[in-house]
């Protein structure tokens, strides 16, 4: 009997326990390509499904692991042959499908992208949903007509995953960031991705007026709640401000008064279930626009045994930038 090994949620009548464990090939989810997994990643979301703070996993047994880099073992889907480098973020893998923290994986070949050419699997896990994330919300800024010269970005949860990403490929655009961070020991962390100033959080957490003093034309937010609120009174007239993250909270306890009296645009960002194209452009952007030297210096890398306590630490902001999993040889 062929089995792997796998880092494994399940639930019973004591709550949910996760370990890691052999799982067998004969149970992978139904897909018409199987992957030999040699990288991974540690995202929030991920976070979220291995401790069992929030109802991310959907079914169990579940394997998590929202992002992978692999190798096609098999294939039965027209665009892929046995030995391609493929990236797979999102579509339910870790939540409703079994997911990337695994030695093997069968998905469908629609939700996989190849792996750019100039770009390793771990730089790809490197950049990660975070990274592709970000990417897309630098896309989002650009596709509302922003520009560096209109004046400054801020970027909250600055020493995250989205953060650090956003921070490096706006710098390198040309933007003067502001990076919002609770962790001042990382400010030359942060200034090092290209960070033009840095401010505490608490500036933006707390309950905060319908508008304020206008201070950036552009945002780009992974926390949420009433750090959303405050960044988005604080939007000059015209701008826009990314949502991706809910690091704070799930609420939005704002005023309709940036939207109606300065023009303000709020854009969600979706990695989930975003379109192939819009993928495949954003992929391609990353692999030419992120400076693989500033990739480096925000990664450090795992085995798939330390997954299970890193899910624990990225919640307890214990993890700047960003962590690869190492898997199986690339």
């Amino acid at each position: 009997m062929n089995t792997f090994r796998a880092v494994v949620i399940e639930k019973g009548d004591g709550g949910q326990t996760v370990a890691l464990k052999d799982f067998r090939e004969a149970d992978l989810m139904p897909g018409d390509v199987t992957l030999r997994v040699t990288h991974s990643t540690v995202n929030y979301k991920d976070g979220l499904a291995l401790t069992g703070r929030a109802p991310v996993v959907r079914r169990f047994p579940m394997i998590p692991g929202i992002d992978c880099a692999g190798v096609v073992e098999a294939s039965n889907h027209p665009d892929f042959r046995v030995g391609d480098r493929v990236i797979l973020d999102g579509w339910g893998t870790g939540e409703t499908h079994l997911g990337a923290y695994a030695e093997k994986s069968r998905v469908k070949g629609d939700w996989l992208v190849p792996l750019p050419a100039d770009m390793t699997p771990a730089q790809a896990m490197a950049i990660g949903t975070a990274g592709f994330t970000a990417m897309l919300s630098v896309l989002a800024l650009e596709k509302h007509g922003l520009k560096p010269d209109d004046g400054p970005v801020i970027v909250t949860g600055a020493a995250g995953g989205v953060g650090s990403v956003a921070i490096a490929l706006l710098a390198q655009a040309g933007w003067h960031v502001i990076a919002s961070t609770g962790r001042a020991e990382e400010a030359d962390y942060l200034k090092g991705l290209g960070a033009a100033e840095i401010i505490d959080r608490g500036e933006l957490s707390g309950t905060g007026r319908p508008l304020g003093k206008e201070r950036w034309i552009a945002g780009v937010d992974a926390v949420g709640s009433h750090t959303l609120a405050n960044v988005l009174s604080m939007t000059r007239y015209g701008g826009a401000v990314t949502a991706c993250g809910l690091a704070q909270g799930m609420d939005l306890p704002a005023s309709v008064a940036p939207f109606i009296l300065r023009g303000v645009s709020l854009l969600g960002i979706d990695s989930v279930m975003c379109p192939k194209p819009r993928r495949v452009e954003a992929w391609a952007r990353v692999a030419t626009d992120l400076n693989r030297g500033k990739l480096a210096e925000i990664t450090s890398t795992i085995q798939l045994k330390d997954v299970i306590a890193a899910g624990a630490d990225i919640l307890a902001g214990k993890i700047r930038g960003r962590l690869v999993v190492e898997i199986g040889a690339a």
